[in-house]
């Protein structure tokens, strides 16, 4: 049996990569930015990526320029490499491992974990970044689900950790946006592959929130997150399709 989304993750407002500020020292998924959305009471989504040594990090681009202003891949770097990269404008803080973000937040707010696309086109060139997230899991009793673009990823997650709760990320796949062939951007926009990958839930792309077949889904019980909501009316929007949004740039109500 699938596992269910734990209500909390739609009770709980998300912050999308932490709660990142800049301008309090605050990047995007680093540690400051997770224990400020703990102090705050709010859930956290991340993202990962894969090292050389086929580790875990919690970083969200491909690259290291806009986030280090360093040169190169982020898969380039081994795990000790990558505690010694400094992320911009975060007075000292370095790229972490999901391990230490894992004992970071110890349960304390729901977890929401992107496992980006290593394949480069929604294909099977997957598993390393889905084990070392398996690894990294382990023992881990905090609420907690994972997610991805890739059907193929989620699928593998159901395979390695079957009792861990999984969803697809969703969108409106513009080709203009997405560098991926016209009949895939179509196929994928369908979500054609939720019930066969094992996914439990959906995070989808707030501007195509009105898809029918998000619709749908919901009809049929299931979880619509959403991404990304940058306001208080775009969040009362989004509500009205979805059952919780993943946000940034404002501080989003959490319930009384």
């Amino acid at each position: 049996m699938t596992p269910a989304l734990p209500g909390v993750f739609t009770r709980t407002p998300i912050a999308h990569r932490a709660l990142h500020d800049i301008s309090d020292g605050r990047p995007e998924n680093s540690r400051a930015a997770i224990r400020a959305a703990i102090a705050a009471g709010y859930g956290i989504e991340v993202d990962l990526q894969l090292t050389n040594d086929a580790q875990a990090l919690v970083f969200h681009d491909y690259d290291l320029g806009r986030l280090t202003g360093q040169s190169g891949p982020v898969r380039g770097l081994s795990r000790e490499q990558a505690r010694s990269v400094a992320l911009r404008h975060g007075d000292g803080e370095t790229i972490p491992t999901l391990s230490e973000i894992v004992a970071l937040v110890d349960g304390q707010v729901p977890l929401l974990i992107e496992i980006k696309d290593q394949d480069g086109a929604m294909g099977t060139a997957i598993g390393p970044l889905e084990q070392a997230t398996v690894a990294a899991l382990r023992g881990y009793f905090g609420p907690v689900a994972v997610m991805s673009f890739n059907p193929h990823s989620v699928a593998r997650m159901a395979e390695l950790a079957p009792d861990l709760p999984r969803g697809l990320v969703t969108s409106g796949y513009d080709p203009a946006e997405w560098p991926l062939p016209v009949a895939t951007c179509e196929r994928l926009r369908q979500i054609p592959d939720f019930d066969s990958c094992g996914a439990s839930f959906i995070s989808h792309e707030k501007a195509d929130l009105e898809n029918p077949r998000v619709a749908e889904l919901r009809a049929d019980g299931v979880p619509v997150l959403c991404w990304t909501v940058r306001s208080p009316s775009e969040e009362a929007e989004a509500r009205c399709h979805a059952d919780n949004v993943t946000f940034e740039r404002y501080l989003a109500p959490l319930a009384g």
